[in-house]
């Protein structure tokens, strides 16, 4: 952002003790007249200043509830703040309908850009025409919209099948490549989910003697997944190994075996949240998959900026993941708060 100087000139004399303004002629057709360069000039900066103290964009997200959305939201907060851009929240609470109800209140505010973190991956279309008609970039992060992505338009995130493969990979070395899988999917709405699960199913595939012999949506929740995982204990279904798609019902599972006193069970979990690593570190959780919620907030803030700066960016930018285990969990804990 520019500060615009502006010089006035006046005709001033100077005496020992006070400064006396003379009278100027009053303003005449022929000293009135200002260049056409000098007006050109001008109007632009105050075009320029004035949008750039207007800017705002509008940033809707699935639900303020879910642990790595509520981390997602701080650090965008601080970097539309780097940016010099006005961010105004919205929370859909999960609810796809609102969702698309909060983005079309952002057009119809005269948002300059909008970053959208998506209830429903496979529903975005509604959203992404109404921007597109609007004329507002659209920035998509942490959740993979299903659908071609076309100008003006970009995703700032993880590949969430990665995220599944790296998590199951470190899993099953820890199990020496033996026993019973039960997966914890998120919301199956989400990209991230089944692909996060499809991924672990093959990893889990590659090897004979392994197998899947549970497989639910807890929706992300770590309550759902106390339940969900009491309920597997109770049946007496033999589970060796627990892959959740999200840390919350990774810390939910490790609950749920700490209440019926199982300590033989290995629990892995994806975003390395802050209580994720504490899980790890404390022994409850085998490992983690850190999905960089900062990475991505920031990485969609400057997205946005550029594109209101109309220039061009790369439709997908990929933020890569860190697999946390006990044996590098106090160097990675180390490191960020070095940060």
């Amino acid at each position: 952002m520019k500060v615009q100087h502006v010089t006035h000139v006046s005709e001033i004399s100077s005496c020992t003790c006070c400064f006396n303004i003379k009278k100027m002629p009053q303003p005449t057709g022929d000293n009135m007249k200002i260049s056409k360069p000098v007006i050109a000039v001008l109007t632009a900066a105050a075009i320029f200043s004035a949008q750039a103290r207007e800017m705002k964009v509008g940033v809707a997200l699935a639900n303020f509830d879910l642990n790595f959305i509520s981390i997602l939201k701080g650090q965008m907060e601080t970097e539309l703040r780097n940016e010099q851009l006005k961010g105004q929240f919205v929370d859909a609470k999960g609810d796809v309908a609102l969702q698309v109800q909060q983005v079309d209140d952002f057009i119809n505010q005269g948002v300059d850009a909008i970053i959208l973190n998506p209830v429903d991956t496979q529903g975005v279309l509604p959203m992404m025409t109404a921007a597109k008609n609007a004329g507002i970039p659209l920035i998509f992060v942490n959740r993979k919209p299903e659908v071609k992505l076309p100008e003006n338009v970009a995703y700032v995130g993880s590949d969430s099948a990665l995220g599944g493969t790296l998590e199951m990979e470190a899993l099953a070395k820890r199990m020496n490549y033996k026993g019973n899988i039960a997966i914890l999917m998120g919301a199956l709405s989400n990209e991230e989910a089944r692909e996060r699960t499809r991924a672990t199913e093959q990893v889990i595939a590659k090897y004979k003697n392994m197998k899947v012999v549970e497989k639910q949506s807890a929706k992300w929740q770590r309550n759902e997944a106390v339940d969900i995982v009491s309920s597997w204990l109770l049946n007496g279904t033999p589970i060796d190994g627990i892959a959740a798609n999200n840390d919350e019902m990774a810390i939910g599972a490790v609950m749920a075996l700490n209440q019926s006193k199982n300590k033989k069970i290995m629990v892995a979990g994806i975003d390395g949240t802050p209580d994720g690593v504490k899980f790890v570190q404390n022994g409850g959780m085998a490992l983690t998959i850190f999905q960089d919620a900062r990475g991505q907030a920031t990485g969609s803030v400057k997205v946005a900026r550029a594109l209101l700066n109309k220039q061009k960016v790369d439709a997908y930018t990929w933020v890569p993941y860190k697999t946390i285990t006990p044996d590098n969990v106090q160097d990675f804990v180390s490191a960020e708060q070095k940060k």
